[in-house]
This record gives C-alpha cells, structure tokens and sequence, in this order.
C-alpha cells in the first residue's frame, strides 16, 4: 500500500543530511594569499577577514561581500523552491 508520509520523512532525513554537512563546512577555514591580500573565508561560504599587504583587516569589505553571498544564495533558494514544486519550504 502507498503510504503519502514516507516522503516527508525522506524528506526530513536529506534535510537533517543537509544541516549536518552545512555544519562541518561553517567549521571549515580556507585561507588564500592573493595580489596582496589575504582572505580567509568558510567552507560554507562566509568571509571571516579580508586583509591587505599592510595587515589591516577590511571590516566593511567583508560585511559588503558577506551581504551580497546571502543574497545570492537566498535567490537561488528561491529559484530552487520553484523548480521542487513548493516542496522548498519543507526542506528549510
């Protein structure tokens, strides 16, 4: 017999899948030397500092680029919730 729940928790399953691994990625640190600066950013895609050849960290920089990134994601979020037929608001 087709029972109609077993999706949801399929789907319970791939979300707590999905928070688990965006966990270790927030505890993850990448951090690249380039053209004299120095940034350091999370696996999951959050710039903890960004500095120049002089050291000096560059707070609002990294607000700025830290805002855009969320907003980026939060519009292919969007996108994403769309295309699963309005099953994206279960996954959050």
């Amino acid at each position: 017999m087709f029972n109609p729940l077993k999706g949801l928790g399929d789907l319970k399953a791939m979300r707590d899948q999905a928070m688990a691994i965006q966990k270790e990625l927030s505890g993850q640190f990448l951090t690249i030397n380039r053209n004299g600066y120095e940034i350091q950013i999370t696996g999951d895609q959050k710039v903890q500092y960004i500095k120049d050849q002089s050291g000096q960290n560059l707070d609002g920089l990294v607000e700025a680029i830290n805002e855009a990134i969320k907003k980026s994601q939060e519009e292919a979020a969007k996108k994403l919730a769309t295309m699963s037929g309005g099953l994206g608001g279960l996954l959050k």
